[in-house]
């Protein structure tokens, strides 16, 4: 058995692999998309040669083959000595990661209905390598979990109390271990521990959330009981009055189109009518298209708008914190955003928000702001292979 541990991350139509060694040192990576899709293709970071896939190749079918091609690369010489795996929705059942036992996997299925896109795929994951690596320990690490800290008046709707009861309906929060690792990176770039730490963590990709971290806890996010609510995203809307429903049924659109449309043809994409790039978008709008600068401006606004909500469930402010692919790479975000909050005293320094915070630890706020300001790189892959290491005991986490 090899001291490494393997990382799964099934998306709804991509996989992600990522193997560490026994020091949580990142060996090698690679990524499958388009599953289930005649245009599927794998690849190894760094490696020139795709990895074979027919169409239509499924979310087991490209693990089996994304682990040969490790083999075939020397890269996984053995069995790993553990494996962990992303699961997007826990529900109230997995306030922490878990070891993968039968009774795990039954109970991540009564979840798949909070999560249709997510939880059927990621236990595919669980299940191929439970047959490719059997009686290694394995790990399921929740998106969710991070967020179980939420006091009940910030995860309740205002709905009748008997849909809470007997359906679990409530705010369960997503991007869990990204914020997690903020919590902890922060608190180090800081010179503080994550006990004494209080940030806003605003984790921006193709899918959005921003987390009220309190003394390393989550005390509110702005995802929901699934990941469509909260801040304006790639494709998908964010918050939204739930009498459009209505409305557009009266317009003969029935409600599951809607949630498609939410959900896939809306966001970033919706407003431009372009693209849910936010690197394309901003090039659009430096060539005058009014539909993608519309689209940023939308953006930035409903995110600084939430920043100033979440500040309502902290005692402090310690930083906000910048991360994921526009939260790390858009400085024009970063600046656009920071502009509707002057009042609150945030301001940025022009020449090291341009650089990502690269020579300041991070920080990109100027000399005369009232709170600091971070860039923080996420690291998800490394936060589940150290609970996964923890659980099955292969090794000491950093």
């Amino acid at each position: 058995m090899e001291d490494t541990v393997l990382v799964v991350n099934c998306g709804s139509s991509s996989l992600k692999l990522a193997l560490f060694d026994g020091q949580h040192r990142k060996l090698a990576s690679a990524l499958a998309e388009r599953l289930n899709q005649n245009d599927a293709f794998a690849c190894i970071a760094g490696d020139k040669d795709t990895i074979p896939l027919k169409p239509g190749t499924s979310h087991d079918a490209a693990l089996e083959a994304m682990v040969s091609a490790f083999r075939d690369r020397q890269l996984i010489t053995s069995v790993p000595a553990a494996i962990g795996h992303r699961v997007v929705h826990g529900g109230e059942t997995f306030r922490e990661a878990v070891l993968i036992n039968e009774d795990v996997v039954s109970a991540i299925e009564e979840c798949a209905g909070l999560a249709p896109l997510h939880n059927p795929v990621n236990l595919s994951g669980i299940r191929a390598t439970l047959a490719l690596f059997p009686g290694v320990p394995q790990a399921a690490v929740f998106d969710t979990a991070f967020h179980q800290t939420l006091p009940r008046h910030a995860f309740l709707y205002a709905l009748p109390k008997a849909w809470y009861q007997d359906w679990g309906v409530r705010r369960y929060g997503f991007h869990g271990t990204s914020h997690a690792f903020m919590a902890v990176e922060a608190a180090r770039l800081l010179g503080r521990t994550p006990a004494t730490t209080s940030i806003i963590s605003a984790h921006l990709g193709n899918g959005c959330s921003i987390a009220a971290i309190r003394d390393g806890i989550s005390v509110d996010t702005s995802m929901g009981l699934t990941p469509l609510e909260g801040l304006v995203m790639g494709t998908r809307s964010g918050d939204i009055d739930p009498g459009l429903f209505d409305f557009l049924g009266s317009k003969g659109i029935p409600g599951d189109e809607v949630h498609r449309v939410l959900n896939q043809e809306s966001g970033l994409l919706g407003l431009s009518g372009q693209t849910n790039d936010m690197r394309s978008l901003c090039e659009l709008a430096d060539h005058g298209h009014e539909p993608s600068k519309t689209a940023i401006d939308v953006f930035c606004f409903r995110l600084a708008r939430y920043i100033g909500a979440m500040m309502a469930s902290l005692r402090q402010l310690d930083a906000l914190v910048f991360t994921g692919g526009i939260g790390e790479n858009s400085a024009r975000v970063r600046q656009d955003t920071i502009s509707h909050l002057h009042l609150m005293g945030f301001e940025l320094s022009e020449d090291l928000n341009k650089h990502h915070g690269e020579f300041s630890d991070g920080r990109i706020e100027s000399a005369g702001s009232r709170f600091p300001v971070l860039v923080i790189p996420t690291n998800e892959e490394l936060v589940i292979a150290r609970e996964a290491s923890r659980l099955a005991g292969a090794a000491d986490p950093a």
